[in-house]
């Protein structure tokens, strides 16, 4: 759509475990409808330079629909149901769980299923970033402002430290793109299956089997919006899927759309 611009960063090494990835986008005014906010295995922090952003559903369906203009998603397994229509100019990033803990305090557990307005995580400095964001020129500049915000927000937030054992778990599971058995995680970080999930879950509000499932969802969700985009069977062998239906399926249950009706949303 013409007008329309995606500008994409990787942060700066000292920010990396707690911020994978960071973009700009500009969109332009559309017709009215709804996106979908899929399940991965990150957590989403946005701020809106203009316009605001409105969950219609959230993710846990015991939690009333909102409207933001900075906010912070936590883990899900389910769809978030957003409208879209109206122009918006903002920042998103994908923030690792270890990244709720260091900028917010708490852990990624307290968001999990929820999309939480900024200024209940950090009150008036919320509302100063975000003002300071919107008077920004360009967006190196506000990249900048964000890499200072947050690294003051690390050095300031007190140090609330997972047990090693979660972070294990969720590192293997991530270095095996999701694969890994629930039963070799609790062999290796010398827990029980029960006490690994009980701990994982305290973490980061869903257990090891569906941090599993996300993971792998993302990978291949990140696959399918690559420049060259493979074929939905090679997506579902590369991403450790028993083949194209279990993908399909986790398409239905994760995105609550097809895998092609997912892509059409986002050209």
């Amino acid at each position: 759509m013409a007008g329309d611009e995606v500008v994409w960063r990787r942060p700066p090494p000292p920010l990396r475990p707690y911020v994978d990835l960071c973009s700009g986008y500009r969109m332009s005014a559309a017709p009215p409808s709804t996106h979908q906010g899929v399940p991965g295995a990150h957590l989403t922090f946005l701020f809106c330079l203009d316009g605001n952003v409105e969950v219609l559903e959230m993710p846990d369906p015991a939690r009333g629909p909102g409207r933001f203009d900075a906010m912070v998603a936590g883990l899900h397994d389910r769809p978030a149901v957003m409208a879209q229509g109206p122009a918006q100019t903002g920042i998103q990033l994908r923030l690792t769980w270890r990244g709720a803990r260091m900028l917010f305090g708490a852990p990624a557990a307290a968001l999990a299923g929820d999309v939480v307005d900024l200024r209940a995580l950090l009150g008036a400095r919320a509302d100063r970033l975000l003002e300071r964001l919107a008077e920004a020129p360009t967006w190196a500049a506000r990249f900048a402002l964000l890499d200072g915000a947050l690294a003051r927000l690390v050095a300031d937030c007190p140090r609330g430290e997972p047990a090693p054992e979660v972070g294990r778990a969720w590192d293997l599971l991530v270095a095996s793109g999701g694969t890994r058995r629930v039963e070799e995680l609790a062999r290796d970080v010398g827990w029980s299956r029960r006490h690994l999930a009980n701990r994982f879950t305290a973490e980061l509000g869903v257990g090891p089997k569906t941090a599993a499932r996300v993971i792998r969802f993302e990978r291949a969700c990140d696959l399918l919006r690559s420049p060259r985009r493979p074929a939905l069977a090679d997506v579902a062998a590369v991403c450790g899927y028993a083949d194209q239906p279990h993908l399909a399926r986790d398409f239905r249950d994760l995105a609550g759309l097809t895998a092609t009706q997912w892509l059409a949303e986002r050209p």
